[in-house]
């Protein structure tokens, strides 16, 4: 069965423009909050124009009341911007509660969406996908679509409404005066659009080679007792070094593009204020314009251009999310496993049937080669074979997690595609060699969290696989705490749990992928017990690769390189001459072939 790679070489960044598209549909997200988000709006518009009051309340404060010494109205000037203050600091207080809180809906429902889709993939996107790079999409990625939810795109309108703002107040106080201000803009927004363009690059790239961290890691922390089994610390920490310092780079990339562009915004401002001091001075001492007039505009210019380069700052934000949500969407993108056709039904005969099957997972490099057998109902048949002849692709094409390019596979008469496969699934349960166990309990492990489950059928299904034994000598019985992967129980154990799992589910076919493998003698002889209880009355399909366990099936089908070579019984096939009969010999060396 193909397993996924990690792939650690660099890769192509294209070299795309700002998507208008992609940006709504990651706004789309609120979309369900619609009338928390006019709500927020409306509290961006009061805020923005309560927080310029200040500056034009410092004109008439100067005009009217300073210059002409009238002291009492300068009072009633200060109650109000008090006023102001307060009303402002309960405007920006529900501003911020609000947005955050549809930031936090919104990634929330994102987060449900991508695990739900990651459930529904087929199992060929898990094999070439590595485990780190969609556990970035979930945590990194998501995390970066938040931050532009909650605070960048916020903060993009309440300064685009804090800009409209000043530039009224600016241009009802003074249009030429404005007019010098304004005329600036379109040189910082040139400058901001030259800059965006190779940050946007450097910030897919740093996400790309997050990625790869992530991955590395996860293979790496996971894989750890062969890395220290095999002395593999030096030359690990020169690969993660090598990864790292590409991240670095990508970082450094955005970090020299960013810390160069504030300077030259803020010395675009600060010659504002310049032009503004002269052109405006010679207006105040020519008695063109108020001494008010002028203080009102050197306290908007700072202001003024703050929005903008708060607005650059949040592009980059911007930015990193696109380069995150172009990954998300990809991902959400990518086509889910099919659901099959319509066919359902409650139990199964069993009967399993491969016509002339053809399958490869890359194309031309065949797996299984017309391959063609029955099993009849209730019906136990061994899978023989060496190391990648397929046995176990097999059974992946019976449960479809993976569709045959050519010939037939039916169950019970009905061609596999035409039935339903959450249906077909039900019906099938699986034992495989290396036991999954989730973190949770015993009991949770058995069932799998079927509430259909009884507590009692859980215990039951445990006494009739002989799990039942080492569970009562733990401390908390069924809900005895498992850890990650079951890492605190033996492999015997485990087998046993998954053993107990596939019993209490029911399926009327049974599958045992060497399941009696890497386990001591007497718990081989406890799983030999319950494989007895499990396989009557059921079709029962067992790969293995010890002839005592598989001696006494009904029919024995030997795969070899993809094709089917032999099948019969097991005294038809060591009469045969053939593969089996040397498998067999080589096994019974000693000359005990009667066993």
């Amino acid at each position: 069965m193909a397993q996924a790679s990690v792939d650690y070489h660099e890769e192509e960044i294209d070299e795309k423009p700002f998507d208008l598209h992609l940006t709504m549909r990651l706004l789309a997200y609120l979309r369900p909050y619609i009338w928390w988000v006019g709500g927020s709006f409306v509290l961006i518009l009061c805020t923005s124009f309560t927080q310029q009051m200040g500056p034009y309340l410092s004109k008439i404060a100067v005009d009217d009341h300073i210059l002409k010494g009238d002291w009492q109205g300068l009072h009633k000037i200060v109650l109000i911007l008090v006023g102001i203050i307060i009303i402002q600091f309960f405007l920006h207080y529900l501003q911020n509660y609000v947005t955050q809180i549809i930031g936090q809906w919104a990634m929330f429902d994102i987060r449900g969406k991508i695990f739900a889709h990651l459930q529904t993939l087929p199992l060929s996107f898990f094999d070439r996908t590595p485990i780190g790079r969609l556990m970035t999409r979930n945590t990194n990625d998501v995390d970066a679509l938040n931050e532009f939810l909650t605070d960048g795109v916020v903060v993009m309108f309440s300064n685009v409404f804090t800009l409209i703002a000043i530039a009224s107040f600016m241009f009802w106080m003074d249009p030429y005066l404005g007019s010098v201000v304004l005329v600036l803009v379109p040189v910082m927004f040139l400058v901001t659009f030259w800059f965006q363009h190779r940050m946007l690059r450097a910030f897919r790239m740093a996400r790309s080679r997050l990625s790869r961290i992530n991955a590395f890691l996860q293979e790496n922390i996971s894989g750890m007792p062969v890395v220290q089994l095999f002395n593999r610390e030096t030359r690990n920490m020169n690969r993660f070094k090598e990864i790292n310092d590409r991240y670095l780079d990508a970082n450094l990339e955005s970090t020299f593009y960013f810390s160069l562009y504030f300077p030259i915004m803020e010395m675009l401002a600060t010659g504002a204020i310049g032009a503004v001091i002269w052109y405006g001075g010679g207006q105040v001492l020519r008695a063109e314009i108020e001494w008010g007039v002028l203080v009102a505009m050197l306290q908007y210019i700072p202001r003024f251009f703050r929005p903008i380069l708060e607005i650059s700052e949040r592009y980059a934000i911007l930015q990193a999310a696109m380069a995150s949500s172009e990954r998300i969407f990809e991902l959400l993108d990518t086509p889910s496993e099919p659901t099959g056709g319509a066919h359902k039904q409650g139990r199964i005969l069993g009967e399993i049937e491969f016509d002339h099957v053809w399958f490869a997972y890359s194309e031309g490099d065949w797996v299984l080669k017309d391959v063609s057998f029955k099993v009849l109902g209730g019906q136990s048949v061994a899978l023989v074979g060496a190391t990648g002849s397929g046995k176990t692709t097999i059974i992946s094409l019976l449960c479809r997690f993976y569709d045959i390019q050519k010939g037939h596979i039916r169950i019970d008469g009905i061609d596999i595609q035409d039935w339903n496969v959450e249906a077909l699934r039900n019906r099938i349960g699986i034992v495989q060699q290396d036991v999954f166990l989730f973190s949770g309990d015993i009991e949770g492990n058995i069932r799998l969290s079927n509430r259909d489950i009884t507590k009692e059928q859980v215990q039951q299904a445990a006494q009739d696989v002989n799990a039942d034994a080492f569970v009562q000598q733990l401390e908390k019985k069924y809900q005895e705490p498992v850890t990650e992967r079951g890492s605190t129980l033996s492999s015997g154990q485990r087998q046993l749990l998954a053993f107990a799992r596939a019993l209490v589910f029911d399926p009327d076919v049974l599958i045992l992928d060497e399941a009696t493998a890497n386990v001591d003698t007497e718990t081989e002889v406890w799983i030999q017990q319950a494989v007895a209880r499990l396989m009557q009355a059921r079709t029962s399909i067992v790969i293995a690769h010890r002839i005592s366990t598989i001696r006494s099936a009904d029919r024995i089908i030997v795969l070899h390189k993809g094709e089917l070579r032999e099948q019969g019984s097991h005294e038809e096939l060591v009469a045969q001459n053939g593969i089996y009969q040397r498998l067999h010999h080589l096994q019974y060396a000693s000359g005990n072939t009667s066993q």
